[in-house]
């Protein structure tokens, strides 16, 4: 009989193809499985497919369900049909991914069913909501405080942010960072060799200043060409913006779908420049230092937190400039940097991350969890948003052992989201 039964809901599911939150749960989801688990993950419905989906994946139980094909109805609709489904299939607890599905918790409060809530990062600061979602989001991070039993936190800085905005407290679960030692036997096919390129892989959004990289690159005196991997198919203007600030020494190679080869870029690029600012702990960083990449990130808390002494940092496209410079001046600060990525990765370890998920989920499905009345409010510093009335909740923090999405992007490897 299993242990603990455990409902994952608020992504687009497995088998892992998008971004960090599916990763998560893959990775999550298959390790609570082998220690005798039982796992039901939550799938959207790809449309189009031709084949019946799967039943079970890596020892997870899998429900897929459909979702409108609206951006700003995709998330919610999906997790809707979720949560209605799982008060019929009821499991001790549940884990839902993303603060945007906050309105729907007090279902699973008003079922008994323990609920813990992964808010991800500040997705209220990203370029392509309008006014309207970003109000959204931030109505959705209070309603989050109120109505989850417990917070979860990818990066000490959103733990920080929900600390200091909201005077909650959150378990800190980051994801994993996988060691891998790729080779370069692929380079050569696509006209590159060890050590002879920078590297940028991103989704094309403002928020991962991909702009400001290039700007700086093609500012800059750099010898070794830039490489950049992604695109964003639904942001044509950015994209034609970075393509403009170009010069003959950019590559833009679109997305990549070999992982192997991916690898290979990440493990033998001079350096890795990382603009990513909103998102917290960032899967492409962590597959990044895990392949021992030099980095180069933009100066925040949440790339600091990973990337410690291993690299460098930037703000402005005259940063990024300076930056370059000194990577090309200093191979041997690079060998270090390469070494210290590697060792830094080991402590973003899988099996110590699903341990302090199972931990959670225990503590959850034995309602072990202190009952409190969090108010949900902002500091008095911040405008504060007209808030209903939530039923009794409460956010603890637990011991650890040692990002809605278009439609196109389902189309982008997840490290280049």
């Amino acid at each position: 009989m299993a242990r603990t039964s455990i409902a994952l809901v608020g992504t687009r599911g497995v088998p892992a193809r998008y971004g960090g939150f599916e990763t998560a749960v893959e990775e999550v989801g298959r390790r609570l499985a082998d220690r005798g688990h039982r796992v039901v993950v939550y799938c959207r419905t790809a449309p189009g497919a031709e084949e019946p989906p799967p039943a079970e994946h890596l020892g997870m139980e899998l429900v897929h369900l459909p979702a409108a094909r609206r951006r700003s109805l995709e998330t919610l609709s999906h997790t809707a049909l979720s949560v209605g489904h799982l008060l019929a299939h009821r499991t001790d607890a549940a884990i839902v991914f993303n603060a945007a599905n906050a309105p729907l918790l007090p279902v699973l409060r008003a079922a008994r069913i323990p609920v813990a809530t992964h808010v991800d990062g500040l997705e209220w600061k990203r370029a392509k909501w309008g006014p309207t979602g970003r109000h959204y989001y931030r109505v959705a991070e209070s309603l989050a405080v109120r109505w989850s039993d417990v917070l979860i936190a990818d990066a000490q800085g959103i733990a920080d942010y929900y600390r200091d905005t909201f005077d909650a407290p959150t378990t800190l679960l980051t994801y994993g960072a996988p060691l891998v030692d790729p080779g370069a036997d692929l380079l050569a096919g696509i006209g590159l060799e060890p050590g002879g390129y920078h590297l940028v892989v991103a989704r094309f959004e403002p928020e991962n200043h991909v702009d400001v990289i290039v700007r700086g690159y093609t500012a800059s005196e750099a010898s070794l060409p830039l490489v950049v991997v992604g695109s964003a198919p639904y942001n044509d203007g950015y994209t034609r913006r970075v393509h403009a600030l170009a010069d003959e020494r950019v590559r833009f190679l679109g997305g990549v779908w070999d992982q192997r080869l991916l690898d290979q870029l990440y493990a033998n690029c001079a350096t890795y420049l990382h603009g990513h600012s909103v998102g917290g702990t960032n899967p492409s960083l962590l597959r990044a230092i895990g392949a021992g990449a030099a980095v180069t990130a933009f100066d925040v808390d949440f790339n600091r937190e990973v990337v410690r002494d291993a690299g460098r940092f930037f703000r402005t496209s005259q940063d990024v400039a300076r930056q370059l410079a000194s990577v090309e001046a200093d191979p041997a600060r690079v060998e270090r940097d390469r070494r210290r990525s590697r060792e830094l990765a080991a402590g973003y370890d899988w099996d110590e991350v699903a341990a302090g998920y199972e931990a959670l989920a225990e503590r959850l499905a034995a309602r072990r969890v202190p009952r409190r009345r969090p108010s949900g409010r902002r500091r008095p510093t911040d405008a504060d948003l007209p808030l209903p009335a939530a039923p009794t909740g409460t956010v603890v923090p637990l011991p650890v052992p040692a990002q809605p999405r278009q439609w196109a992007d389902e189309h982008l490897p997840a490290a280049q989201q």
